[in-house]
């Protein structure tokens, strides 16, 4: 079993992304493992220029991202860890895959039509191709399971779509067909200024989001001043449908305690923000900060993320190498 997942080195991580994707990860590696398997996760730096950034803040948020995952618990000794930029194969086959795939299946992804809204027209043509190059990601590991949202679940779909079309034309087993990989169910954290919308960076706002980078005392003062109701807790998370701030600081509580939500409203039932936030902040600064201080730590050794991602890219190229080799030989391309 070889589980793969990337992230795009977005930047300012925030309490969202921690527990939607990076502590998933992190209870991977220890499960996956445990049962004999195993994990890699790169940085999907290729993915990110599907939108201009400035190459300064790539090459940041790429180190940012690093320390993050590196901070949080993956082990680079015990999982490969490294950029997708670093191991050219990414590249190569997903090349090779792009006269595989055909226009209809592209034209049916719903993420491009999300992403390029009305400019469509405007939008790169890496945005487009952009499932191609997931799907060469993950068949060129032979993974065997990747963790998919809701939002990746139909770029899944293609890759195997992908990988079928490719074995049946060339007449190989070449590609492992992928499963997806259903985990822990992520939390969906929202902003703590407007619990109807997600929690974001791109949100003017920064009391509505707390990031992984933020400081004690600024953690503790967003939870604090988050937004809520009147009333008091009540015994079940049934009884929160219709009050979305309650529910998104007990969704908080539950995720950062690794409890259930109606086993931590077993302890506030009846009590009002007053005393639940409080706790929500001291929770939240014990479970953080040290992730915060680890990852101060490595961002003030930059050589040592450069050892580790340049580490893991030579043994991810390693893995990958025999894939486009055999990929370019079915295709008669290796004289």
């Amino acid at each position: 079993m070889r589980v793969l997942s990337g992230i795009k080195p977005t930047g300012d991580l925030h309490l969202g992304n921690y527990l939607g994707a990076v502590k998933q990860w992190v209870a991977m590696q220890e499960d996956i493992q445990a049962s004999g398997g195993e994990t890699m996760y790169f940085i999907a730096d290729l993915h990110g220029l599907t939108e201009w950034i400035d190459p300064a803040r790539m090459t940041a948020n790429t180190i940012e991202m690093t320390a993050t995952l590196i901070a949080a618990g993956i082990d680079p000794a015990r999982s490969i860890i490294f950029n997708q930029a670093r191991v050219p194969a990414h590249a190569e086959l997903a090349w090779l895959l792009n006269n595989v795939a055909r226009v209809g299946w592209l034209n049916r992804m719903t993420q491009f039509k999300d992403k390029a809204g009305k400019n469509r027209e405007g939008a790169s043509v890496g945005l487009y191709d952009y499932p191609v190059l997931m799907a060469a990601d993950v068949l060129l590991y032979n993974a065997t399971h990747v963790p998919v949202g809701e939002d990746q679940k139909q770029h899944l779909e293609l890759t195997r779509d992908i990988a079928t079309k490719f074995n049946t034309d060339y007449g190989t087993e070449l590609f492992t067909l992928p499963e997806p990989l259903v985990s822990k169910a992520a939390p969906r954290i929202m902003s703590l200024r407007d619990a109807n919308a997600k929690m974001s960076k791109s949100n003017p706002s920064e009391q509505s989001l707390v990031k992984l980078i933020d400081s004690d005392e600024t953690i503790a003062d967003k939870f604090r001043k988050a937004k809520t109701d009147p009333d008091l807790l009540p015994a079940t998370m049934a009884e929160l449908a219709e009050r979305p701030e309650a529910r998104n600081l007990l969704t908080i509580f539950a995720a950062l305690s690794d409890r259930a939500p109606d086993d931590v409203l077993g302890d506030y039932a009846g009590k009002g923000f007053g005393q639940f936030k409080p706790a929500l902040a001291d929770l939240a600064v014990a479970k953080l900060g040290p992730i915060r201080d680890e990852m101060v730590r490595l961002l003030n050794d930059r050589g040592a993320i450069d050892a580790i991602l340049r580490d893991g890219a030579e043994r991810a190229a390693a893995l990958a190498a025999p894939t486009l080799h055999g990929a370019q030989t079915a295709m008669g391309l290796l004289v």
